[in-house]
């Protein structure tokens, strides 16, 4: 992930901070030193990627998840999926998330909801990932390898640290079509888009790093209303903060968002998910 990814997230509207806030409202004792929450709590807030709990069960099913499982999430962020999955299939999960704010912001999250021993968030780079060989039976991330520079040196170490037959699954932004210098700048400052692969870039990149291809799928309709009912709510976080006389959030990523809505409206740019497995 590259150092505008880290400065992109370390801002970003949604925070444990902003999280907590949320949930305080509605149950004051949230804001105590030492007070716990069902994992259920957290899950209409904490899901920060296109399609939520229903995308979740997709990743999980193409990859075979069982109770008892290791799981990796690349990217993590602040470790929502991984929550979800330990509880909901009863899987261990490592995140690996470059971001410092959002490690310490996924350790408190997964404390609120006493998930702390069944899921981890460990600072780390994903092209470089500080995890043992053979460790984990299943690598997910989504949205995310759009931050990536080195797009390949992801994909060997997910093969790197699966064990043989394990599973690799993964949704990320495609581009349909070469984006313009003007639309790469925007998506760069804007949300730190190190750079997009098409579908069948993506599908070369996972064939060279050792993988066999099980499925490929274009997911650019589906998230085409996604990413305008999110669209909306980030508008409506901003009005939020401006009648509040607080901060509305950087100009650069509501621009570079709007855009980005336009562009897989367009379907010039969308989504891709992909399954693999590391050959054994």
């Amino acid at each position: 992930m590259s150092e505008g990814a880290i400065d992109f997230y370390t801002g970003h509207p949604i925070s444990s901070e902003i999280i907590i806030e949320r949930l305080s409202k509605a149950e004051p004792s949230v804001a105590r030193p030492g007070a716990t929450l069902p994992p259920e709590a957290l899950f209409p807030h904490d899901q920060d990627h296109y399609g939520g709990l229903d995308a979740n069960d997709a990743l999980a099913r193409l990859a075979g998840l069982k109770p008892g499982m290791e799981v990796v999430d690349f990217c993590a962020g602040l470790g929502g999926p991984a929550r979800y999955l330990a509880h909901r299939y009863g899987v261990r999960v490592t995140g690996v998330e470059l971001t410092p704010a959002r490690v310490a912001g996924a350790g408190r999250l997964s404390r609120l909801v006493g998930m702390q021993d069944r899921v981890r968030v460990v600072e780390g780079d994903v092209t470089a990932a500080p995890l043992p060989d053979a460790s984990a039976d299943a690598v997910l991330s989504q949205e995310a390898f759009l931050h990536v520079p080195d797009k390949a040196a992801a994909m060997r170490e997910a093969f790197r640290i699966l064990r043989p037959g394990g599973r690799l699954v993964f949704t990320d932004w495609v581009a349909h079509e070469p984006m313009s210098e003007a639309d790469a700048g925007l998506m760069r400052r804007g949300m730190a888009v190190a750079g997009l692969e098409s579908i069948a870039g993506w599908q070369a990149l996972i064939l060279d790093a050792g993988f066999s291809l099980d499925s490929v799928e274009d997911r650019t309709a589906d998230w085409a209303p996604i990413l305008k009912a999110r669209l909306a709510m980030f508008r409506a976080m901003r009005e939020e903060a401006a009648a509040a006389g607080t901060p509305t959030g950087d100009s650069d990523f509501h621009e570079s968002y709007v855009r980005f809505v336009d562009l897989v409206a367009a379907g010039r740019l969308g989504g891709g998910r992909f399954a693999a497995v590391k050959p054994g």
